[in-house]
């Protein structure tokens, strides 16, 4: 889809955008348009980006490395974010590059997730059909963060979105627009802590040659 093209890369924020089927989004679409009206952000759409699954990772560790913010757009399905997104961290986010011995390209930047769920807020809930709040599903996020030397940032989430009015949805995306023109001057920034530190010892990983065993 032509208005969904990848605008040119630059320093600042980087919007990585996934979702298999844009024509029904009735949110995500929206956010992926007001991000691309911000200055200084820069928005790349996976799946139109890479059909066959075929990521260029020194093209997109280049980029990464080039963004102060790093914002995770995309739907929740099955309780965390789709397959192409999640190929884009197996691929991306390299042992020596972004985690482990010299791996520090990720150092001390931001990420932040902007998602959406199908079912309300009630339903994360150990009384709703989700069995969990919301939060429960958080951890693999944030230890990716931790583990990249990445502060992991209060997500932005609507629930619901298959039912939000358009109001709703537009009120939502405002808030959006705020947020990413106003970064790094967030309120709540100077009470977040700091960068964990997550060393991975050498000899927790395979050598080159036996990588193929694990």
């Amino acid at each position: 889809m032509d208005e969904f093209a990848n605008r040119p890369s630059g320093p600042g924020i980087h919007v990585l955008a996934a979702h298999p089927n844009w024509r029904e989004s009735r949110v995500n679409r929206v956010l992926f348009q007001r991000a691309r009206a911000v200055p200084g952000v820069t928005v790349q759409d996976l799946y139109a980006r890479y059909p066959d699954f075929d990521i260029d990772t020194a093209a997109e560790q280049a980029q990464a490395s080039n963004a102060r913010l790093l914002v995770l757009l995309h739907p929740i399905q099955w309780y965390s974010m789709p397959a192409l997104m999640k190929l884009w961290l197996d691929e991306v986010l390299a042992y020596g590059w972004a985690y482990g011995p010299g791996g520090t390209a990720l150092q001390g930047k931001d990420i932040w997730l902007v998602a959406t769920t199908g079912g309300p807020e009630s339903s994360y809930h150990p009384q709703g059909y989700n069995r969990y709040f919301f939060d429960a599903f958080l951890p693999p996020y944030e230890q990716t963060a931790a583990l990249c030397g990445m502060r992991f940032l209060p997500p932005l989430m609507l629930h619901g979105a298959h039912r939000a009015s358009p109001a709703e949805v537009q009120a939502h995306a405002e808030v959006f627009a705020q947020r990413l023109a106003s970064y790094p001057d967030w309120p709540e920034m100077a009470d977040l802590a700091s960068c964990p530190a997550c060393n991975v010892p050498t000899t927790d990983r395979p050598v080159p040659h036996d990588e193929r065993l694990a």
